[in-house]
């Protein structure tokens, strides 16, 4: 990757007949649609560990015909997939050298409890706002402007992985932020923010704010 570049940015558009032979039914068929596309550079050991995959993508929707993924990489995806249709484009690291952005993220809300170590989800829009509020300037590296902070989309996210049902909550959050660390909000740009990242949460969606 040139030096210049920090990432991939991409949209894989499928139709409604990709989206058929491709059986994506729920969010783990469409994250294995997603990671097909592609070079698995982890190790077993890594996959193991849980090292970061270095993707993360967001499911758009569409209308009746198209169904649009936004993707965020350290590597390009494969150009000429078996199914749907790919555009990449690089992201310069002068994306990032602005103050303030306004910003939409899909998010899994949940936080350990402290004596079961368990994760327990946040319900509530009141509740996921303060939450995420409170952990944008020490966990990810920007402050949020709470006049317009937006809640919306809420609802859980199920599917079957090896004979195990997953469950996971699902809040869109939209709104400004104001970067407050500048390596750990490149950080967050580039590996996502919060847990499920595997599975659709987590992709910053910015767009530069300009003073006046």
């Amino acid at each position: 990757m040139n030096k210049d570049v920090l990432a991939y940015a991409s949209v894989l558009r499928l139709s409604r007949a990709d989206v058929h032979i491709l059986g994506i039914k729920d969010a783990y068929a469409l994250h294995r649609a997603v990671y097909g596309l592609f070079e698995d550079t982890r190790s077993d050991a890594e996959k193991e560990a849980s090292a970061r995959s270095g993707i993360v993508y967001a499911d758009k929707g569409g209308d009746f015909n198209t169904r649009h993924i936004l993707m965020l990489s350290n590597r390009k995806p494969h150009q000429t997939p078996q199914f749907g249709k790919v555009d990449t484009k690089a992201v310069h690291r002068d994306f990032l050298a602005h103050e303030r952005y306004a910003f939409e993220v899909k998010l899994n809300p949940g936080k350990r409890d402290k004596k079961t170590g368990k994760v327990v989800p946040i319900r509530g829009r009141e509740a996921i706002e303060q939450w995420f509020k409170a952990r944008a300037p020490n966990s990810w590296g920007f402050g949020v402007n709470s006049e317009n902070l937006q809640t919306e989309q809420l609802s859980v996210q199920t599917f079957e992985k090896s004979g195990t049902t997953i469950t996971h909550g699902s809040a869109t959050l939209k709104g400004e932020l104001s970067v407050m660390d500048k390596d750990c909000f490149t950080k967050s740009f580039t590996d996502g923010i919060g847990r499920g990242r595997a599975f659709g949460f987590g992709l910053l969606q910015i767009v530069p704010l300009h003073a006046i």
